[in-house]
């Protein structure tokens, strides 16, 4: 078999694999907030999101789709606190959509890093780069100054999606201690795509980018101040930069682990 063919079909797997994510994600965000609007019970409908997500992960395991392995008893113990930080996490963001517009909505989640940051720096991880440490400053600055151009201000809305915001942060940070200390990757515990950095960082952006824009006019739209779409606009380019960051903090850390490992075989 052509070594060349198997590697663009791969490739390309993976490309469709993250816009298809990307898509997914995007819509997901409009079909809740959609919803929210109409059917004001949104812990019925975390229900049915998450039996659909374990079915879907099931039987794409049992059909090969996934190497994801089978939840024993013992692992479902371990990972109970993770479990329960991340379905807080989407509980309270499903809540907050029914009072917050789409476009503050992701800016407030891009809060998250920053988030990150702090409970790294009280749990002694190590300083993050210059450019991580601007670029999630200048997120926050942006949703203020978002917020405070927000015609359609909420303030319990506001609230539970900054209480999403601490769960997830709480989830992301259990998820990479139970990795470390379980001897399980992310990878088997998030359920992610494995994908290139790349592609990965690009299809994010897009997904943030294009979610903001289509959130000023689809589902009743934002009305429109000066201050907000400045806001949004810091918040975006924060956003953008962040990404980008992590993608080189990514790519030189893989350069380093290709050189020791040249090294050692040497």
């Amino acid at each position: 078999m052509d070594t060349s063919s198997v590697t663009d079909g791969s490739s390309f797997l993976s490309l469709f694999a993250a816009i298809s994510y990307g898509i997914a994600s995007m819509a997901m965000v409009f079909i809740n907030k959609a919803i929210i609007m109409q059917y004001a019970h949104s812990m019925t409908l975390l229900t049915f999101q998450q039996l659909a997500t374990a079915l879907l992960i099931h039987f794409g395991r049992k059909m090969g789709y996934t190497k994801a392995k089978g939840v024993d008893i013992t692992t479902a113990k371990r990972l109970l606190p993770v479990s329960l930080f991340y379905n807080a996490n989407v509980a309270f963001a499903l809540a907050s959509l029914k009072g917050v517009n789409i476009p503050m909505y992701i800016a407030i989640k891009r809060l998250t890093p920053l988030a990150v940051l702090i409970a790294g720096f009280f749990s002694g991880k190590g300083k993050p780069t210059t450019q991580v440490i601007f670029s999630v400053i200048l997120t926050a600055v942006g949703v203020i100054v978002a917020a405070i151009g927000d015609f359609s201000f909420d303030l319990p809305g506001y609230t539970m999606a900054l209480t999403s915001v601490f769960f997830q942060t709480m989830y992301l940070v259990l998820v990479e201690k139970s990795g470390a200390e379980e001897g399980l990757s992310s990878i088997e515990i998030m359920f992610y795509n494995i994908n290139s950095a790349l592609t990965t960082t690009i299809v994010g952006v897009l997904k943030g980018v294009g979610s903001t824009t289509l959130g000023f006019v689809l589902l009743g739209g934002v009305q429109v101040h000066g201050l907000n779409v400045t806001g949004l606009v810091i918040n975006t380019a924060g956003g953008v930069w962040y990404s980008y960051a992590k993608y080189q903090q990514r790519r030189v850390k893989a350069v380093k682990v290709m050189s020791d490992l040249e090294s050692h075989r040497t």
